[in-house]
């Protein structure tokens, strides 16, 4: 079987690139847009934060209270991450032995710095965002009793 002539193969395969292009096209067209919208959202009361929005001196101890309260709880995360994940190398330097452990045929220190401290992390992370977020929402529900 031969095939057809360059000059004639030419047209053939444009033809087809064409129809191709044309199918995209009302392909794209026939796509329909749809708006996805939630539920509207509540929004806080003004009378919470009128202190804390005029700047008087009772909103200056709220908001001093609600950020004392976040800076403790960054400082105690900071000190389990340099007391857990910080501490490795200097128990490898302390404990040279423990370089030479292998586990699964990997040496210990690669497994420990560069697995398990990954599962360390997003913890602690989880922790934090769920701690600072009960933080902020006792901060709204003193707010709401202020305001009440």
């Amino acid at each position: 079987m031969t095939s057809p002539p360059p000059e004639q193969a030419r047209p053939e395969r444009a033809k087809v690139e064409r129809a191709k292009v044309e199918r995209v096209r009302v392909e794209r067209v026939r796509v329909e847009r749809v708006r996805v919208t939630g539920p509207p959202r509540r929004r806080t009361p003004g009378a919470r934060t009128r202190d804390i929005d005029a700047e008087t001196r009772l909103g200056e101890v709220y908001m001093g209270s609600l950020l004392r309260e976040q800076l403790w709880l960054a400082v105690r995360v900071l000190a389990v991450l340099a007391g857990t994940v910080g501490s490795l190398p200097l128990a490898f330097h302390l404990w040279p032995g423990l370089t030479d452990v292998r586990l699964l045929g990997a040496p210990l220190p690669w497994l420990l710095l560069g697995v398990l401290v990954y599962p360390v992390l997003v913890l602690l992370g989880w922790r934090y965002v769920r701690r600072a977020e009960r933080n902020e929402a006792d901060f709204l529900e003193l707010m709401s009793e202020v305001g009440e």
